[in-house]
């Protein structure tokens, strides 16, 4: 019998191994922004996932965006990334061309694209693993918990330009992730049924080691000190193996938030990164003016983010920040936040960008979309189809359907 003997650790194979030690905040400028977005390659009749990230890949040798297209854990997924954007409009602008790019490049391998946290039936038993060492290490340390990761995930990256502060902008962050998991909810389904829920996504990634909200850690070199213990023992081969919903990133400088499920619609992916920046500004100066920053405990935190998972913009959330023993729905909460962020948005330019959380909050969170679709037949294809038809409309073209 095999012995389930943990394997040696190695780091991804076409990038060297990311020490917390060597940092880069203060690299670039402030509050600069990435965005990571990870989509479904779908056959275009069935609207099942297909196994096709090769193809996509070997079709786009030596053009110009090939770079920012990158495969990921399962062969149906494919990752894009934007370069580093000044502001909230240059996120418009990358992304607008980014999905623009994979939906004509998929088009032409006759496929479609869709951009959910979960693909409403297909099955993650069906998907093939990539052949990459990351990701054979990855299954072999995991195993089932792995194997069941198919889902799809947005990461926002926000330049600050001190270890110290990009802590505390961490640890205040916290409070946001239920409001951030309400605006981003997209997948109400799982294996072909509803599961009840705003983000399954969330709850099939709760199972992997190091995730779900960070500790609260006292400064950059309490959290190296973590981290170096986990690196040193064989744990894990660098920090990029910590997948908590937000946490600092030294190989960029950044602030990564990675609570969000994948957006459907383009303008609120970018809603949603601007409400970030503006978000990490505030903790910013707050640190910078040696105010305190409010923390609450990890069980506070995660039993909001808990019933944002749930219940999407709906969710009664406990007023964290007020400490009123009445629960608010995150809708409220959001709105609340957008005015004290408008005069930060101003300083950013990007106040028609943020503008689109109201409007998000208006017209509901793709969750509520697909399960209108879902209820109005009861056809889970028709789903999928419109996430693919919302996904492909972009600024300044003719609406496919939501």
């Amino acid at each position: 019998m095999r012995q389930l003997v943990p394997p040696s650790i190695t780091g991804r194979e076409d990038e060297p191994t990311a020490s917390v030690l060597d940092h880069k905040f203060g690299s670039g400028d402030l509050y600069t922004l990435g965005v990571e977005e990870e989509y479904m390659l779908l056959d275009p009749e069935s609207f099942d996932l297909v196994q096709h990230i090769e193809t996509v890949l070997d079709a786009i040798q030596g053009d110009e965006l090939a770079d920012r297209l990158n495969p990921e854990l399962m062969q149906s997924v494919l990752e894009i990334a934007t370069p580093v954007c000044e502001t909230a409009a240059d996120v418009m602008h990358e992304l607008t061309t980014l999905r623009g790019y994979v939906c004509d490049v998929a088009r032409g391998q006759g496929l479609r694209v869709g951009s959910a946290g979960t693909h409403p039936f297909s099955l993650f038993e069906r998907q093939r693993i990539t052949a990459k060492d990351r990701y054979r290490v990855l299954i072999d340390q995991l195993q089932y918990v792995a194997r069941r990761e198919l889902i799809f995930g947005m990461h926002i990256h926000v330049a600050v330009d001190d270890p110290d502060k990009a802590i505390q902008v961490v640890n205040g962050l916290l409070p946001q992730l239920g409001p951030l998991l309400a605006l981003s909810a997209s997948s109400p389904f799982w294996r072909g049924e509803p599961t009840g829920l705003a983000s399954s996504r969330q709850i099939v990634f709760s199972a992997f080691p190091r995730s779900g909200p960070p500790p609260r850690f006292r400064d950059y070199a309490d959290y190296t000190d973590v981290v170096g213990q986990l690196e040193r023992t064989g744990c894990i081969a660098d920090y990029t193996h910590i997948w908590w919903d937000i946490r600092p990133h030294p190989k960029w400088g950044t602030v990564e938030v990675r609570i969000c499920d994948a957006v459907t619609r383009l303008e609120d992916a970018v809603a949603i990164a601007a409400y970030c920046q503006c978000l990490v500004k505030v903790l910013s100066e707050q640190f910078e003016a040696g105010k305190e920053i409010p923390t609450f405990h990890r069980i506070l935190t995660s039993e909001n983010k808990w019933l944002a998972a749930r219940y999407g913009l709906d969710a009664p959330l406990m007023d964290l920040p007020t400490g009123s023993r009445i629960r608010v729905p995150a809708s409220k909460l959001v709105r609340r936040t957008l005015r004290e962020l408008e005069p930060h948005a101003r300083e950013l330019g990007c106040e028609r960008e943020l503008e689109g959380i109201r409007e998000l909050l208006d017209r509901g969170n793709s969750a509520e979309r697909q399960l209108r679709v879902f209820n109005a037949n009861r056809d889970i294809v028709e789903v999928v189809r419109a996430i693919a038809d919302a996904t492909e409309t972009l600024p300044g073209s003719v609406p496919a359907g939501d």
